[in-house]
């Protein structure tokens, strides 16, 4: 028998969002997928239609509708003119009619394409831009199943399971791509890529725990044998991976187990040969479920009970003018307006909210600092976001724009220290201050002291709020510049004989030396002073 030469994987992905509308696909009911419902209890979203009870019609939802064509849009899909509804028979516990209504032959949107940000090869830096072409084949609509529980609310374990028909009906757009995956590494690209799209349109919370996010990676490789002959081993279909580790660990597992099932029982793929696996997320592989249906197994056939959807080029545009500048396009943007890294443009545009409130922020800082540029508020504006503010959300586990700050009082804390009134540490902990104060909230920490008053004059009189270098006065934060008081701890700090050494380093061209002269001075003015005035004045006295 040959040996093998070569492995290559190819990879296609279906990923279904469930869509975050107040209520299901084809009824009124709550949706589970909607935050004001995410944490009902089981059986709560349900009404007879839900349950496939005798008589109950269903009536399409716009608002899903509308939301599955801002996606197809955002990937460049085109928008069906005519499309209808199918029904797909199979039969499930948590699937109550025994048949999903589905879209088959007529998807609502096709034939896409996007380019998405990739990673950098191990011999590339972390700032080099790869992007890579991926075709969607479609992007259609349908309604969720419900689901088993295999323990009770809260934990408690059962011998047997539940059905859950809250998730029942809920409007799900299924994104089917090309085959067009090389590595796990670009799937993985790709999930995150749309993840973020549909948080940042709004159309979905992106929750994978909660099920809000699946992803069903299709998977073979073409094995390359020493005598030339070419093998392609069957397609295998990862079933409902909830996370990114899980949907990696999935696809890295088959590319190595397949060439070796390939040796074992020398199938190829063909017609039949398509199985489906789960992912065991303890043991790291995947296990054998089923044989995969073709499309013939399934009976498609339209649905009597709903009209087919017309999009209208009229409605198609009302639609498309609700697209925002999508995050991906304002990552490049702010590479070249702002002169931003890949890493922080993309940190800065993973969260819609956090993303609006960095561009409020460099408006503010370009308002606050008279002739200060876009591009050097963008770079100012992102370092206060990524460091001081990454850190407290990070800590807090928020979002930077929840953290109580305003843009406003950021571009204030920016103005004093491009001013040079205070230095980085001060200006950490200003930022901290803010926080804690609640910004424009008016707490404690940026009202001003005022004098006692009686009770009428307290109540004519409204303290007046504090504003940021005054509450930076208050704490001390604002750098002494003052050259006598300066002179001072300079003295004290070249006159004490543990730094005797350093100085003659100093004074003998060492000048690398002076930093710890300059760290002594800080100290001794409890972080008061002006670094640099310091530096400047301590060269000026050793000749450095």
């Amino acid at each position: 028998m040959a040996e093998i030469k070569s492995v290559e994987l190819k990879v296609g992905l279906e990923v279904h969002v469930e869509l975050a509308t107040r209520t299901k696909m084809f009824t009124r009911a709550p949706s589970p997928a909607h935050p004001d419902y995410d944490d009902s209890p089981p059986n709560t979203l349900i009404d007879p239609l839900v349950l496939g009870l005798p008589g109950a019609l269903p009536v399409m939802n716009r608002e899903a509708v509308e939301m599955s064509m801002l996606v197809g849009l955002a990937l460049g899909c085109e928008i069906a003119e005519f499309t209808k509804w199918d029904r797909k028979s199979y039969y499930y516990p948590d699937l109550p009619k025994n048949y999903q209504i589905s879209q088959y032959d007529l998807p609502l949107c096709y034939d896409g394409s996007v380019y998405i940000p990739l990673p950098p090869t191990p011999e590339e830096d972390d700032e080099h831009e790869r992007h890579k072409r991926i075709g969607i084949i479609r992007a259609h609509l349908e309604e969720d199943s419900g689901k088993l529980l295999h323990e009770l609310p809260g934990g408690h374990a059962i011998d047997y399971s539940v059905v859950d028909f809250n998730r029942a009906g809920t409007p799900l757009l299924e994104i089917v791509t090309q085959p067009d995956f090389v590595n796990a590494d670009e799937v993985v690209a790709f999930a995150q890529f749309l993840r973020n799209i549909c948080r940042f349109l709004g159309v979905s919370e992106g929750v994978m725990q909660k099920g809000h996010m699946r992803f069903e990676p299709n998977i073979n490789t073409i094995i390359t044998l020493d005598d030339g002959h070419i093998v392609k081993t069957p397609i295998v279909e990862i079933k409902n991976l909830n996370s990114f580790r899980s949907l990696r660990g999935a696809i890295e597992y088959e590319f190595k187990e397949q060439p070796e099932r390939w040796k074992k029982d020398g199938k190829e793929m063909g017609p039949g040969a398509k199985s489906t696996r789960g992912w065991d997320d303890v043991k790291l592989v995947t296990l054998m479920q089923r044989e995969k249906e073709d499309a013939h197994d399934y009976r498609y056939f339209p649905d009597p009970d709903l009209i087919p959807v017309q999009v209208s080029r009229e409605w198609k545009e009302k639609v498309r003018e609700r697209l925002p500048e999508l995050p991906h396009v304002r990552a490049r943007r702010y590479i070249h307006d702002y002169a931003l890294h890949a890493k922080e443009a993309a940190a800065l545009t993973d969260e819609h909210d956090v993303c609006l409130f960095y561009e409020e922020t460099v408006e503010a800082i370009v308002q606050a600092i008279p002739g200060v540029l876009s591009d050097r508020a963008g770079r100012l504006a992102a370092n206060m976001i990524l460091q001081q503010g990454a850190k407290r959300a990070n800590e807090q586990a928020v979002l930077v724009n929840e953290l109580g700050i305003t843009p406003g009082q950021i571009a204030e804390i920016v103005k004093l220290r491009e001013e040079e009134k205070i230095g980085s540490s001060a200006a950490d902990e200003l930022f901290g201050l803010l926080c804690e104060s609640g910004g424009s909230d008016g707490g404690s920490a940026l009202r001003a002291e005022s004098p006692p008053a009686d009770k009428e004059d307290t109540a004519q009189r409204a303290v007046p709020p504090m504003t940021v270098e005054a509450l930076a006065e208050q704490h001390n934060l604002l750098q002494v510049r003052d050259e006598g008081q300066l002179d001072a701890w300079i003295d004290e700090v070249l006159a004490d004989p543990a730094n005797a050494k350093t100085v003659e380093d100093v004074k003998g061209g060492k000048t690398a030396a002076i930093g710890r002269l300059v760290g002594g001075v800080m100290k001794r003015s409890g972080g008061a002073a002006d670094a640099k005035a310091v530096r400047e004045r301590l060269e000026e006295k050793l000749g450095g």
